[in-house]
């Protein structure tokens, strides 16, 4: 496939992934930017992520306008992609989603940092952004451009972020590393409370985090990225599995 229409695919199989392993459900999105426009990105029309199919991709500006709607309704919460591809040049593919695994972090003010090695995408603590300190009583949507650059602010160099009553974004380098941190931070959420339901938790620190991280390549995601594409039903289109644990 020419590079585009690839990449678009892989976007499709995001969605159907992301519904798979639970971390979305009729809600949530996933984008990735334009490979070869900085300031566009991609994401599909208001749908369930378990039914988009490539006819539902639409390309927006940063502001969140659509190039060629053709009658398409787009996501009302797109702002939040936008901003942070506008802040964050590093990041090609952003995940928002609603998993009641994480909501409990967001409204307690637990903290939420990785208790094991395969979460440390995460990030060593994961803040929370709450709409409500800026923006008053709201529905909780991020609706505006304002609303998404406070939001991207709030996420600032980090992988992740909790939205206080609403869910998370995760921004990867590419959506394979997007998709399993949205994945792994799901699952750090759920086991962390199991965790914190036996007595006190040791989490990774900085340093381990740090460690875990510069170890890790190409054949992390793509070991996890196989498998999630056989049980969602999507073709798997390889990458060079490269790394010092390739093997493993």
């Amino acid at each position: 496939m020419p590079a585009l229409a690839s990449l678009l695919d892989e976007l499709v199989t995001a969605n159907r992934i992301l519904a798979r392993e639970g971390v979305v459900d009729a809600f949530g999105h996933v984008s990735v930017r334009h490979p070869d426009r900085t300031d566009r990105y991609f994401l599909s029309r208001a749908r369930a992520p378990e039914l988009i199919e490539a006819g539902d991709l639409m390309e927006f500006t940063l502001d969140g306008t659509a190039i060629d709607p053709a009658g398409r309704a787009p996501y009302a919460e797109r702002f939040i992609h936008g901003a942070v591809y506008a802040a964050r040049p590093d990041v090609h593919s952003v995940v928002h989603h609603h998993s009641p695994a994480v909501i409990p972090f967001g409204v307690t003010g637990a903290p939420l940092s990785p208790i094991m090695h395969m979460c440390a995408g995460i990030g060593a603590r994961v803040p929370t952004w709450d709409s409500r300190t800026s923006f008053g009583d709201t529905n909780l949507l991020v609706t505006t451009e304002e609303m998404g650059r406070h939001l991207a602010a709030a996420l600032g160099g980090r992988p992740a972020i909790l939205m206080r009553g609403h869910g998370a974004v995760v921004a990867g380098a590419s959506i394979r590393e997007a998709v399993f941190n949205a994945i792994y931070l799901q699952l750090n959420a759920s086991l962390q409370m199991k965790a914190q339901a036996l007595g006190d938790v040791t989490f990774l620190s900085e340093g381990e985090v740090a460690a875990v991280l510069k170890t890790r390549g190409a054949y992390t995601f793509e070991r996890a990225w196989e498998r999630w594409c056989r049980r969602a039903g999507r073709p798997y289109d390889a990458r060079p599995m490269d790394g010092p644990l390739a093997g493993r």
